[in-house]
């Protein structure tokens, strides 16, 4: 793993998300680590996670471990205290790169202010893209916008239209959240960190870790390629069962994406 986490303002294919750093203006180096913001000569090599998952590093890291547990351990409480009452929710995921003004973009927003007007919150990972334009359409509805941000080498902090925010050191402490307070994923065209959450998601449901758990894949052209592969690959070949198709559902319609998650 890299130990450099030092920031300029990423072009618009690099980083988390592809978007420029918002605030590391005029190539000022910037770094997010939780609620901390380190700039210039103040920022530190890697990341929480790159610290945790780190095996090669010297030994300090190791007598260390259990008092990061205190850490991890305070991330839970933060979260849950956060969004104890948060009420009817749902998690939108896609990609950080949509472009604003896009046809996914705008599918995003339509979906957000869906959600709003249904009553429920909507809660994203609170990036740019695809993130953005859900909570963007929470936000115009007048909903409750939920932004779930992640410390990242390229991170871009959270967007404009996030109502709670909360910034997270560790993947694992911001998924949990993401199914706790949910009660079903819309899932956007994306990137590898959208995929990771689908497959997570999936597995939870498909070994009975959450029980009546909608997930619905919206964009049938970008993802039936993804369908077809499960269904004749890997159901075929008895890696998974045939009743683990119905762990799913796929549409283009908008409105057929909402009430899958927000009807019994």
């Amino acid at each position: 793993m890299s130990d450099s986490a030092e920031l300029t303002a990423p072009g618009p294919d690099e980083g988390s998300g592809g978007a420029p750093e918002a605030h590391a203006a005029k190539g000022r180096k910037e770094q997010r680590l939780g609620p901390v913001v380190r700039r210039g000569g103040q920022v530190v090599p890697g990341t929480a996670d790159q610290r945790l998952l780190d095996t090669r590093g010297p030994s300090d890291w190791v007598h260390g471990d259990p008092w990061r547990v205190l850490r991890i351990q305070s991330e839970f409480v933060e979260g849950f205290g956060a969004l104890a009452e948060l009420g009817p929710a749902v998690s939108v995921f896609g990609s950080a790169r949509t472009p604003v003004g896009s046809p996914e973009y705008e599918m995003g927003r339509r979906i957000g202010r869906g959600l709003a007007q249904a009553g429920f919150a909507v809660i994203t990972g609170g990036g740019p893209g695809a993130m953005e334009a859900a909570n963007r359409g929470a936000n115009e509805a007048g909903g409750v916008s939920v932004g779930l941000g992640i410390e990242l080498p390229f991170e871009q902090g959270l967007n404009e239209f996030v109502d709670i925010g909360v910034n997270f050191r560790y993947f694992f402490v911001r998924k949990t959240m993401f199914v706790k307070y949910a009660q079903g994923f819309l899932v956007l065209p994306g990137g590898l960190g959208t995929l990771d959450e689908l497959f997570e998601a999936l597995t939870l449901v498909q070994t009975h870790k959450v029980t009546r758990f909608p997930i619905v894949l919206v964009g049938v052209d970008y993802w039936q390629g993804l369908v077809r592969w499960l269904t004749d690959t890997v159901i075929a070949q008895g890696k998974a069962a045939e009743k683990d198709r119905g762990l799913f559902r796929l549409t283009d319609d908008v409105e057929e994406a909402i009430d899958l998650v927000t009807k019994p």
